[in-house]
Parts: C-alpha cells; sequence; structure tokens
C-alpha cells in the first residue's frame, strides 16, 4: 500500500520501522514542527522525523494539519490510506475521507476503555491486569471509530507506564502490519464501539504526580510506576522536592497510628512510609537537583530519622 503515516514521539516510530520493512511505500511522513530544546534554543526533530530523514521519505510539519494551505499539501502525496499513531493534532472530516481506506489509528488501550490521551499510564494507576492496541478506523470523535483489530498485553506485576510504553509500542507496531494486509484482503469487519463501556483519560501533568499520603499504599505504589519516568511521582522533604521512582507495599491493609506520611522506620536500603492505609517501603528515589539512586546510597549522605514526616512543605 501506498501510505502517508502521521506520528510525533517514539511510540510511533516502530510502526513506521514495521510498515517500511513490510514493503509498504511511505509516500510522507507526518509530524509535529520541531521544537526548541533546552537553553540553547536549537531546533529538536521528532522521533518520527529522524526516522524518516534515515530512510529518506520527504516529511511534513503543519502547525495545523486542518489549514486549506495544510491540506492542500496533503493532496501531493498518494496515498491507499493515513496511518495516524500519537500525531498530536485532530483531523478533519475532509482528511479522514481523503485516502481510499480512510485513516486507521494506533491507539494503546483496548478501546472503548481509556480513550483519550494518556492510557498507558492511567491502566497502571488503576491497577488493570491487562491491556493491549486497537486499530481503529478513525471518525470526528476522539478514539470512537469501528475497532478493526485488537490485541492483549498482560501488565506485569511492577510494570512501569515507561516498560509497558515499549511493550505496547512494539505490539502496535506487529498489529498495524496484520491489519493492512487484512484489509487489502478485505478479511476485516469493523465492529462499533460500545458506549457505555468507554472512558476517558485526560493529559498528564506535572501536578498530578504529587502524592496524597492520606490514600492507600496500594494506590500510591500504582500511582509511582503509572507516573514513571514522566511526570513522576513526588512528595516533599524539608522544602525541598523528591521523587519516587520504586516502592514496595510492606503492607496494604494496616490501619496506622502514625500521621500519614510519616516515616516508620528505616534499614540500610530503604524506608517505610505510614499511609492512610497500610505501609509503602521506598527502594529508589531522587532529591531536587541530584540524579536517581537507590535508598541505600541516598541514606548514606542524608541523616533522615523515624518520625519525619513526608509532604509537608
Amino acid at each position: 500500500m501506498k501510505i502517508v503515516f502521521m506520528g510525533t514521539p517514539d511510540f510511533s516510530v516502530g510502526a513506521l520501522e514495521a510498515l517500511i520493512h513490510a514493503g509498504h511505500e511511505i509516500t510522507a511522513v507526518v509530524t509535529q514542527p520541531d521544537k526548541a530544546k533546552g537553553r540553547s534554543g536549537h531546533l529538536q526533530f521528532s522521533p518520527v522525523k529522524e526516522c524518516a530523514v534515515q530512510h529518506g521519505i520527504p516529511v511534513f510539519q503543519p502547525k495545523k494539519i486542518k489549514t486549506p494551505e495544510a491540506i492542500a499539501e496533503l493532496k501531493q502525496y498518494e496515498a491507499d490510506v493515513y496511518i495516524v499513531a500519537a500525531f498530536g493534532q485532530i483531523l478533519s472530516r475532509e482528511i479522514l475521507e481523503m485516502p481510499r481506506f480512510g485513516c486507521i489509528n494506533i491507539h494503546a488501550s483496548l478501546l472503548p476503555k481509556y480513550r483519550g490521551a494518556s492510557p498507558i499510564n492511567q491502566c497502571i494507576i488503576d491497577g488493570e491486569k491487562e491491556t493491549g492496541v486497537t486499530i481503529m478506523q478513525m471518525d470526528l470523535g476522539v478514539d470512537t471509530g469501528d475497532i478493526l483489530t485488537q490485541k492483549k498485553v498482560t501488565i506485569d506485576a511492577k510494570e512501569t507506564a515507561e516498560s509497558l510504553f515499549d511493550k505496547l509500542s512494539q505490539t502496535g507496531a506487529e498489529l498495524i502490519v496484520e491489519t493492512l494486509s487484512m484489509l487489502e484482503r478485505g478479511e476485516i469487519t469493523p465492529v462499533k464501539q460500545d458506549e457505555s463501556l468507554s472512558s476517558h483519560t485526560k493529559m498528564m501533568d506535572k501536578s498530578l504526580g504529587r502524592i496524597d499520603w492520606t490514600k492507600d499504599a496500594v494506590s500510591i505504589e500504582r500511582l509511582v510506576r503509572g507516573l514513571n519516568s514522566w511526570p513522576s511521582a513526588y512528595t516533599l522533604a524539608n522544602g525541598k522536592t523528591i521523587k519516587l521512582w520504586s516502592c514496595d507495599v510492606v503492607s496494604g491493609d494496616s490501619i496506622n497510628e502514625q500521621k500519614p506520611g510519616t516515616i516508620v522506620s528505616i534499614a540500610k536500603d530503604s524506608f517505610d512510609v505510614a499511609c492512610g492505609k497500610g505501609i509503602l517501603r521506598v527502594c529508589e528515589l531522587q532529591l531536587e537537583g541530584k540524579k536517581r539512586m537507590d535508598t541505600k546510597s541516598f541514606l548514606l549522605g542524608n541523616q533522615w530519622k523515624a518520625g519525619m514526616c513526608l509532604g509537608e512543605s
């Protein structure tokens, strides 16, 4: 097939590479404009643009994909289908109807559950045991189009958003190649989504990472994993921000006499914190302005004591 590929972050690169290796002709890659990075202000390519340049594929970077000028540019590239994977802009009806097979989206959840911007993070935060990838025929709604194919992925007990991101990226790459082959052979019957089962995820924001120690230890441990590696879960200690990267639930059901956020014990390689329900053991963290480290290394340079309370400025 002739394909126009629309995507921006790392998640999209695996699918683009898979389509190229499968022998499809990528007539153009559409991605977000380059962004300034750091203090230097040097413009940085998106991961998808980097991949396209390596393969000699034309790149189109409209600020707004729905303008008449952008649509006119799109029409210059022959395509049987548009493949969209975390592109970052909403497509108009005109664009959706331009290619012969329409626009197909690679979405990182088992739709209709976890529509929206952050399905990978949210399913971990919610304690789901499995998730997956949906290949969907796009319509004007947000992740509301007909389901073409799906593949499940198990969420491991210590899964982080970062590790699940990699799993789903690989799964999406494999599934989009399989789906296009089935589509060409006429072997797919689209399935409408059950709106009664739908849920919507919001864009991740740094403020979501602030730990509320009055919550139970199980929920906080999921939050730490669900926000790893961005935007990260954090708390306050002695007026400084502490990011938590790895924690274990020591006791999920116990009712603590101590105030939530209180460090109840300190060992050589970890410390335990009282939660609204249960106790959380901190195994890896990062002090503001310092590198990420295991708790043993952290405690060697920081004389913390039991009774200290986290979460207070």
